[in-house]
């Protein structure tokens, strides 16, 4: 499923990215390599790419369905398979954590004690695959979406009461720099400041990320017919925050438009005006959806509601 980890038989740590497999491959991003003195090293998108092309280029492949290049991992290299529910269930039922495994486990007695489920919580990124430090975030992963909302209603309220803190304007400006959003800076914080998927607790970050199985492999085989910026209104904004974030829109010519880039999951509600920019993939039914995030960082791909500034 997206957000497990697996493991190659050389030790690379690769991110699913859809859980269907592909003519005998599953699709992910590679995030850590190993390094020679022991441990992992986390890589950036960029870094990703180089090191598959110097040392791994076997592990890209064009992918028929989403008609791009991007890493997949064969089957039988897998060696390893790592699932963020399973590390909820031994971190709560260690008695030897680290500071920030014990700071993870009190993140998630909040959300317990407000009644949800931790069965339907994972954790992934650095302390799923073992290589978290002090400066580590918090990757939480749910697996419902009625449990998503509540955990989004929890963060909104524990955030209100002080329980959790909400990111700082320089908190945002850190991570609108990382991903290189196409938006302008104000822009990307009204967006943001909205979803409440993501604060601080105890002064580390953390995030919420919703993951449904089977969401990305349902995806159709596309033609890629060029690039479009569109502008329409929502009508059902049922699957904004899943991966992809999918909004059905009310456009002449395209029906849908899908986020593979976080950037702009959640991004608008339905009755919303938006404008949004990427590029256009002809389904074979002759129906057309608008792609934004053809990239991980998306350069000029976006999503935006069309609000009154003043808001």
């Amino acid at each position: 499923m997206p957000k497990d980890f697996i493991q190659t038989t050389e030790g690379l740590r690769f991110a699913v990215v859809d859980g269907c497999p592909e003519d005998g491959r599953l699709l992910c991003t590679l995030r850590y390599v190993p390094m020679a003195s022991g441990g992992l090293r986390k890589l950036s998108t960029a870094e990703a790419v180089d090191f598959l092309q110097e040392h791994g280029p076997a592990y890209l492949r064009r992918s028929r369905r989403l008609d791009a290049v991007l890493p997949a991992v064969p089957l039988e290299c897998i060696a390893g398979h790592l699932r963020p529910r399973d590390r909820v269930r031994t971190l709560l039922a260690d008695t030897n954590c680290d500071a920030i495994e014990a700071k993870a486990r009190r993140l998630l007695g909040i959300f317990a004690g407000e009644g949800l489920d931790l069965q339907e919580f994972g954790i992934t990124g650095s302390l799923l695959v073992g290589a978290q430090t002090l400066a580590s975030d918090i990757d939480l992963v749910v697996y419902a979406p009625a449990t998503f909302d509540a955990a989004r209603t929890v963060v909104a309220e524990a955030t209100a009461d002080g329980r959790l803190d909400a990111p700082a304007e320089a908190d945002w400006r850190i991570a609108y720099e990382r991903r290189g959003c196409t938006l302008a800076f104000q822009d990307y914080l009204w967006h943001e400041r909205r979803k409440f998927n993501t604060g601080f607790f105890e002064g580390t970050k953390f995030d919420l990320t919703l993951v449904l199985p089977g969401s990305s492999g349902s995806l159709q085989p596309a033609e890629k017919r060029g690039s479009l910026t569109l502008r329409a209104t929502v009508t059902d904004d049922r699957r904004a925050f899943e991966f992809p974030a999918r909004y059905l829109i009310d456009h002449p010519r395209i029906g849908q438009v899908l986020s593979f880039t976080h950037t702009y999951v959640g991004q608008a509600r339905i009755g919303e005006s938006i404008e949004a920019s990427g590029q256009v993939e002809a389904l074979p039914d002759g129906s057309e959806r608008l792609i934004v995030g053809s990239s991980r960082e998306a350069p000029g791909e976006y999503i935006r509601v069309l609000h009154d500034e003043t808001d």
